[in-house]
């Protein structure tokens, strides 16, 4: 760890308190109902959820909270997975006498929909002392304080790293408590930590030290490589967000023409007229042939107005030297994976920020 930096931290940390220590009698307070809010539900109770009571239950976590309609996000989580399935998860999950390894990873495989943020938010408010909240904070934090528990993809977040990353959480958790910071009592003050300074820290760090912008920061520290088929999923996934951020009636794994399953579409009616199409290719360590043809076999479509092939720089040179000349070369975009999951990353901050504002009222989404 790097103690110059996580000292200089806590300083700004406890200058924070100081300057409005009401707003952080506030916060800890809401921490504290939250945690035990959450805590109030037992298997019993989740046992006998509906899809109103999830839609209560889910749509309060900070890691849902980019969707501004919370109620259609929660009900896609149960159409995918399955209300059962559901319940069966989250209970094991929350309540299991596996290890907490294995009930990590058996949630995140069974259920579609809640990632590794949402999973360690619950553990974290049925168990503060034991269990850590585990995001793109985090992630930011660990990287910034020279923590290497950095994870980037999904195929990273195993049941072994969060383990590591609570035992992390508690040792920081110490080293608050021995520089004083007011009421450092569980891990829900190292995620409070980690949200006031530490990722704001982060992000002027690294504009500094590599002359980036925020938004590309992510860019100039790389992570182009596309070569394990777990990162080709999480590529596909962030594309679909993106697009339902954006408004579009965004899907994965969708036929545009024969013969053509492309990984994800955009789509978006134009009044009566009819709708217009984007087609997104995710490319990792398959066949660009393959790609191209896929590709080719969607254009067949006319309501197709782009196709978008995605992958590292490396590989989109070659698909655009390939698809040089050809049918397809109008239309082809190519975008690089690593400005992907940047782009959702910043688009869900965004969203974040403006559904604070409650513009529009709960009983409207």
């Amino acid at each position: 760890m790097d103690k110059e930096r996580f000292n200089s931290a806590i300083v700004k940390y406890l200058a924070l308190q100081a300057e409005d220590p009401i707003q952080f009698t506030s916060d800890i307070q809401e921490r504290n109902e939250r945690a035990a809010a959450y805590r109030s539900y037992d298997v019993k109770v989740i046992s006998s959820f509906d899809e109103d009571d999830f839609v209560e239950y889910l749509g309060k976590l900070w890691a849902l909270r980019m969707w501004g309609n919370k109620r259609y996000k929660v009900l896609e989580i149960i159409e995918n997975t399955g209300i059962q399935t559901l319940k069966t998860s989250l209970i094991n999950l929350l309540f299991g006498s596996n290890p907490i390894a294995e009930r990590w990873d058996s949630f995140l495989g069974n259920v579609n929909g809640l990632g590794y943020a949402a999973a360690s938010e619950l553990l974290c408010y049925a168990n503060p002392a034991e269990y850590m909240i585990y995001n793109g904070t985090t992630n930011t934090a660990f990287e910034y304080f020279g923590i290497p528990l950095v994870s980037k993809y999904s195929y990273q977040r195993t049941g072994t790293r969060y383990i590591q990353v609570c035992e992390a959480g508690k040792e920081i958790l110490e080293m608050l408590k021995e520089a004083g910071v007011p009421d450092a009592n569980d891990l829900l003050a190292v995620d409070y930590f980690f949200w006031d300074v530490a990722r704001i820290e982060a992000r002027e760090a690294v504009e500094q030290e590599l002359g980036c912008s925020a938004t590309a920061s992510r860019q100039c520290l790389g992570s182009n490589d596309l070569r394990a088929s777990s990162l080709h999923d999480e590529i596909r996934d962030r594309l679909v967000d993106i697009g339902r951020l954006l408004g579009f009636d965004s899907r994965s794994e969708v036929y545009v023409a024969t013969g053509a399953r492309v990984d994800a579409v955009w789509e978006a009616q134009i009044g009566n007229m009819g709708k217009v199409i984007y087609v997104f290719e995710v490319q990792d360590k398959g066949s660009i042939d393959s790609l191209i043809l896929n590709l080719i076999k969607a254009t067949s479509n006319p309501a197709v107005q782009a196709i978008v092939a995605v992958s590292d720089i490396k590989q989109l040179e070659k698909i655009k030297s390939e698809c040089e000349h050809t049918s397809i070369d109008a239309l082809l975009r190519t975008w690089d994976s690593s400005a992907v999951l940047s782009t959702f990353d910043h688009l869900s901050k965004a969203h974040e920020s403006i559904n604070s504002l409650g513009l529009v009222p709960e009983s409207f989404n």
